[in-house]
């Protein structure tokens, strides 16, 4: 029973059930890799590379754009039953990107923009990645606080990463150059960290199949869902990624005219409240059904923004507070949204088609978040009503959408809503049924009972 196991939140259990104590490792490792360099890559372009911002910015966009091109290509590698493999190969590709950077002359536009590109395919295939890898231990609701821990794991890092960088910045170019050598070894370390797991998923038959009556019986193997309403929904929903970082500071500082220090305020509080809060949230929501609780992160959403639309309006010294304010509504929104949808689609994959499943979404993530700087610094200048009014309409119609999608091609995998949860427990083992788990380390890596250990 899910519920039953995961009413409690036992850390030693849930690094198990995320992939080990060493993968955890190696989360953190990439990650405060990551805090280090990601957010200031666009001042790296400028300051010490000496490139015009507008060209840095274009060739960062080109770099995560052309990234989502390498999304079919890993899905199909997932499905071959890799899984450590494919997130240490994700971190190596950024180890290049960096090297790529430190070796970039001055004034060199072209090698910049590949080293981007090179970050952006590790950026976008590490989470469809990890989600596999842990679908592959995990099952049931333990998937979905192991998921949810992952997240939090990775947002500490990122906070870290970043703060530790901020106070490094007096160095100038020199500590700049400093940061991106640290980040590429934390990303060979992580890396190295997430191969020595070992951990791969090969196809297999349940133990009361027999492969040729199934042949003879012209059994074909279960499609992998649409998920067009789900796919598109998501192209709305992580707009709200983007809220804390691009939509309240453009607005507190263009509009309200207030100290950029609310910004980082506002900042700061959703990376906290991230990481406190991402487990504790995916556990309580888990009594009940995953896509009802994406439909409800819809809807917290939604009223944030409207929160965000009469904060505006209250004018220079109440506005800044008031945005303050509601943007921990955001945060709740995007903690239920973060903790649901992925376990979703995990859960609404036949394991043949994990790696392919993961990949699509993850295209529709990589997008989303893509598109919505543009398509929030197009609406701003219209005024608060279409900046939000605009954000409150798509994501109610995108709650609504995956509230009424019906799951086809797919076993009833997310039906339980009880107290117990066993319904839900019971298809999230469904859905890996087909795969038996290798694994090399020295130690069990997670609770999956198709675990076993060799070396």
């Amino acid at each position: 029973m899910a519920i039953t196991s995961t009413a409690k939140i036992r850390p030693r259990a849930l690094v198990r059930a995320s992939g080990g104590p060493r993968y955890a490792v190696a989360l953190a490792v990439d990650a405060l890799g990551t805090g280090l360099l990601r957010p200031f890559l666009l001042l790296y372009g400028v300051t010490v590379l000496r490139l015009s911002a507008p060209t840095t910015g274009i060739a960062m966009t080109v770099g995560v754009v052309v990234g989502l091109v390498c999304m079919p290509g890993v899905g199909r590698w997932l499905d071959r039953g890799a899984r450590s493999t494919v997130v240490a190969a994700s971190m190596l590709v950024r180890v290049l990107g960096v090297a790529l950077l430190l070796a970039t002359p001055a004034g060199h536009a072209w090698p910049f923009a590949t080293a981007a590109l090179f970050l952006g395919i590790g950026n976008q295939a590490w989470p469809a990645a990890h989600a596999a890898l842990v679908a592959t231990v995990a099952h049931g609701r333990e998937r979905d606080t192991a998921l949810a821990a992952g997240r939090a794991l990775r947002n500490a890092g990122l906070g870290t990463g970043a703060l530790l960088a901020t106070a490094c910045l007096a160095g100038g170019t020199t500590a700049l150059r400093a940061l991106a050598a640290v980040t590429g070894l934390a990303y060979l370390a992580a890396a190295a960290l997430a191969w020595s797991v070992h951990l791969r998923a090969h196809p297999a038959v349940g133990p009361d199949t027999d492969p040729a009556e199934d042949r003879a019986a012209g059994a074909a193997p279960a499609p992998a869902p649409r998920m067009r309403a789900l796919l598109a929904a998501n192209v709305v929903y992580v707009f709200c990624l983007n809220v804390p970082e691009i939509a309240l500071p453009l607005i507190l500082v263009t509009q309200l005219h207030a100290s950029p220090v609310w910004s980082a305020a506002i900042f700061v509080a959703n990376t906290v409240l991230v990481v406190t809060l991402q487990v504790p949230v995916t556990v309580l929501m888990s009594r009940f059904s995953r896509r009802s609780v994406l439909a409800l992160a819809g809807v917290v959403l939604t009223a944030s923004y409207l929160g965000f639309l009469v904060a505006t309006s209250l004018g220079h010294g109440w506005g800044a507070p008031a945005v303050a304010a509601v943007s921990v509504i955001c945060t709740i929104g995007e903690i239920i949204y973060a903790g649901s949808a992925t376990a979703l689609v995990t859960v609404l994959a036949p394991a043949h088609a994990l790696g392919r499943t993961l990949a699509r979404f993850e295209l529709s993530t990589g997008f989303g978040l893509a598109v919505s700087p543009a398509a929030i610094t197009a609406l701003a200048p219209h005024g608060p009503a279409a900046l939000w009014g605009g954000l409150a309409g798509a994501t109610l119609l995108s709650a609504v959408a995956v509230a009424s999608e019906k799951d086809q091609g797919t076993q009833p995998k997310d039906s339980g809503t009880g107290p117990s949860g066993s319904s839900a427990s019971t298809a999230g083992a469904l859905s890996d049924a087909s795969y038996a788990v290798r694994s090399k380390t020295n130690g069990p890596i997670g609770s999956s009972p198709h675990s076993s250990r060799s070396g």
